[in-house]
């Protein structure tokens, strides 16, 4: 598959790009044009995991600079075809921008979207995951304790029988994905991922916690299951984050889970290189599966 290109001088990315020559990334010099531009590139690889999912919109728009924000509501200055979803909370009403259009893209990047915030159910169903997320975030702040964990939560999972994908989460931690069946709602999925934790947790318990809180962590690998409650998100796959050398969220091959991987390697100065070769989550939608049974297994861990 061959990523589109376009440059400034073409009108659809002249006209969504406001403030092009801005630069977001001093110590490289890139710009908010480079950070559009990279996503019309890679925009084939994101689009299976952006389509159809609610985003939650984390806007940066002095980049490296200033400060970020989190926003769920559709910001003004979005095109007015943008599509949304309405969604209730306990506090009202939340139009979401739904994910899934190169044009939507390049508006959020306009509006100072660095990173790509999806949620793990598509629109049809909002409220039944069709993924799990764990997200292994090292105490240490060292990726060799996040990759050793997720090596353990691999076994884990290779004992339930369940399929299971890594990534680098493009800062510090690693994230292992799951496609299932969408058939279970949000806090069963949630409820899933906490009860694989404690027992990881409880088996190791000098290099795995399931405490949130961090000072209480000293050290350890926090096997974070929140991801997968009800209008949570995660970083989705070929993300750019606002973090030194503009790292990107890296799909891996099992094989390169290794404790001298060095997630900075992957970034948007040179992902381009990767994406010609096999993706390793090529399989991953056609690999879902049903987490009714590793519901019922998951005790025998």
């Amino acid at each position: 598959m061959s990523p589109r290109r376009l440059d400034l001088s073409q009108p659809d990315l002249a006209r969504l790009i406001s403030n092009p020559e801005k630069v977001f990334w001093p110590e490289h010099g890139y710009t908010k044009l480079d950070l559009a531009r990279f996503y019309v590139e890679v925009f084939p690889w994101l689009e299976p995991y952006v389509k159809d999912r609610l985003l939650s919109l984390e806007r940066c728009p002095d980049g490296m600079a200033g400060d970020c924000f989190y926003q769920r509501e559709m910001p003004r200055g979005m095109p007015p075809d943008t599509p949304t979803m309405a969604i209730e909370h306990e506090h009202g009403t939340t139009h979401y921008v739904i994910g899934g259009t190169l044009v939507t893209q390049l508006a959020l990047v306009n509006l100072g979207c660095i990173a790509v915030h999806v949620w793990n159910a598509r629109t049809r169903s909002p409220r039944h995951p069709d993924w799990v997320c764990f997200d292994l975030d090292p105490d240490s702040g060292a990726f060799a304790d996040a990759a050793r964990a997720g090596l353990i939560l691999k076994d884990a999972l290779d004992a339930l029988r369940l399929a299971s994908f890594a990534k680098t989460s493009g800062k510090r931690g690693l994230h292992v994905f799951m496609p299932i069946d969408p058939d279970l709602d949000a806090d069963t999925v949630r409820q899933f991922a906490k009860d694989v934790g404690h027992r990881l947790a409880q088996a190791h318990p000098d290099a795995l916690t399931m405490e949130p809180r961090v000072a209480a962590r000293r050290g350890r690998v926090y096997l974070d299951p929140f991801r997968n409650g009800f209008a949570q998100t995660a970083v989705a796959p070929y993300s750019v984050r606002r973090a030194p050398n503009a790292p990107v969220s890296t799909p891996l091959a099992w094989s390169e889970v290794r404790p001298t991987l060095n997630p900075t390697d992957f970034n948007m100065g040179n992902i381009r290189e990767r994406l010609s070769r096999n993706d390793p989550w090529k399989t991953f939608f056609e690999s879902r599966q049903s987490l009714r049974p590793a519901l019922r297994a998951a005790s025998s861990l």
